[in-house]
């Protein structure tokens, strides 16, 4: 089965099958004026809801009306201020009022208008305060919102020495005025969008107008609506959705919780996606050099982030074939190991009961358990139970002669390896690839090595990002994007915003014409 019907069955929002559909059941109905009768219906659809709260008044004395709102999303203190004790303390004749004369009674700073029974129900769904005048066909909106909700912070999973220090929170509001603030231009824009049927959770589109590829922006405007599913709890939902190849193990969308690094792709073209309740901001398109490239790298001096960068290029290597390059050599290929060390290996491995294969795949499996043990237990004794675990396991694991001490060597220099990328999502995925490699090394020798490594190759340079290749700008190569890549020239020399190569094919690809 394609993968564009499996979606399309697993998020299949039929009236029939799923009576709680929202889209399915939007009302066209307008507002009738007659205050009992407009409330009834409101009532209604929130029936059995505790939350749901409203307040009868007159206004003036001669005017009944009831504000609406749904207990626990709005400030009380403020809308007692800005709305109940203006309506309640109007005093003198409201002849033939319109709804002008009503909004001019408000003091609140944001007052909207509806005059439908869907849009009512999506402000009190979205923390609105809705007032419903008798007599009046229109209802009035009032924004005053107020959860609990996490101050900004430093960032958990980008953490730099030097650099900016605060992260997105799960407020796109907050997230959005973090981006407003570091780019004071009428250039950048914000669309807005709402996806999940239940959720209707707001996703914004933030792009700077004459920099992103206008058939980009189109493109993820495209991909973004077409998606069908009930509820987007975090940004981590629409990956899969708007990704080129879901199947592929590399990451095609950044994620990051960095608002510096947003806007800084945001200056090269890129365009960023913000979602609602998620610390999270994805980023589009993106190459496999933007995943190895931290945004401390352009914070400290171009002579250090050169050499660091190439530092992180050499244990990409390390992490992804140390292992297999192990098995290779003590299984197939002794005779590249000079004399002396090919005795130490020997006399290390002479007590150990099982093949080199068995040996790595024991610790490798043992390291990626302590590394999720200490993630998931709590913070202040996580990292002690993964390094305790780690020397003690270890250190017994020698002494029984279940594993040899130059593996455990390897072991641990390719997990210090796997933690120097800048992006998580490609730190999974050459800890997967790391496995296959095992396999094809210990099958195959060198030659499985170059096998797998080849078709690695084969596979990046296929892989697009919004029709963007992902290893450019090596392949196809592009001699004045390299200043950015391997090395960082220093800032005046980076005088030219990097070309998205490729960004014509944005929709070449058929899957991304269907349905989902």
């Amino acid at each position: 089965m394609k993968m564009s019907r499996w979606i399309k069955k697993m998020t299949s929002t039929d009236p029939k099958s799923n009576p709680n559909n929202i889209n399915d059941q939007k009302q066209v109905d307008l507002l009738s004026g007659n205050l009992q009768e407009d409330f009834t219906q409101i009532q209604k659809q929130f029936e059995n809801a505790a939350d749901f709260t409203y307040r009868e008044l007159e206004i003036n004395s001669s005017y009944p009306a009831i504000i609406i709102y749904l207990n626990g999303l709005v400030d009380m203190d403020r809308m007692e201020q800005h709305v109940i004790h203006p309506l309640l303390n109007k005093n003198g004749d409201l002849t033939e009022p319109t709804m002008e004369h009503f909004v001019a009674l408000l003091s609140s700073a944001q007052v909207q208008q509806g005059e439908t029974l869907q849009k009512v129900i999506d402000q009190i769904l979205s923390g609105g305060t809705v007032i419903l005048i008798n007599g009046i066909k229109m209802a009035l909106f009032i924004s005053e919102q107020y959860w609990e909700q996490r101050s900004v912070d430093e960032p958990v999973s980008e953490a730099v020495v030097i650099g900016p220090r605060e992260g997105f929170t799960e407020n796109i509001r907050t997230n959005a005025s973090m981006i407003r603030r570091r780019l004071k231009t009428t250039q950048l824009k914000f669309e807005n969008m709402k996806i999940g049927t239940l959720s209707q959770s707001e996703v914004i589109i933030t792009f700077i107008d004459n920099l992103a590829e206008q058939s980009i922006v189109e493109e993820v405007r495209r991909r973004l609506q077409q998606i069908n599913i009930d509820a987007i709890e975090d940004s981590g939902y629409i990956l899969e959705f708007i990704e080129d190849y879901p199947f592929s193990v590399f990451p095609q969308v950044l994620q990051t919780e960095r608002p510096d690094r947003v806007v800084g792709s945001l200056l090269e073209g890129r365009i960023g996606i913000l979602v609602e309740n998620s610390p999270f901001a994805l980023i589009v398109p993106v190459t496999f050099f933007q995943m190895m490239n931290s945004p401390e790298d352009y914070y400290g001096r171009f002579v250090m982030t050169s050499f660091i960068r190439f530092i992180r290029y050499l244990f990409l290597l390390v992490a992804l074939l140390f292992p297999s390059i192990y098995i290779a050599v003590t299984t197939f290929h002794q005779e590249l190991l000079p004399t002396n060390l090919l005795f130490s290996v020997a006399a290390s491995r002479e007590k150990v009961p099982f093949p080199a294969v068995v040996e790595a795949l024991l610790m490798e499996i043992t390291f990626e358990a302590l590394r999720e043990a200490g993630l998931r237990l709590p913070r202040p004794i996580g990292s002690t139970v993964s390094i305790v675990g780690a020397l003690v396991i270890g250190q017994a694991a020698v002494e029984a002669g279940i594993v040899s001490a130059p593996l455990v060597i390897v072991v641990s220099t390719t997990g210090i390896a796997s933690f120097m990328f800048p992006s998580y999502s490609l730190t999974g995925a050459i800890r997967l690839l790391r496995f296959i490699m095992i396999f094809l090394s210990a099958n195959l020798g060198f030659y499985g090595i170059l096998l797998g490594v080849f078709f690695i190759l084969a596979h990046l340079v296929q892989l697009r990002s919004f029709g963007v290749p992902y290893l450019a700008p090596i392949a196809p190569i592009n001699f004045n994007n390299l200043k950015d890549i391997f090395i960082r020239v220093p800032w005046y020399m980076m005088n030219q915003r990097p070309e998205q190569t490729g960004k014509r094919n944005v929709t070449r690809l058929g899957r991304r014409n269907q349905k989902y």
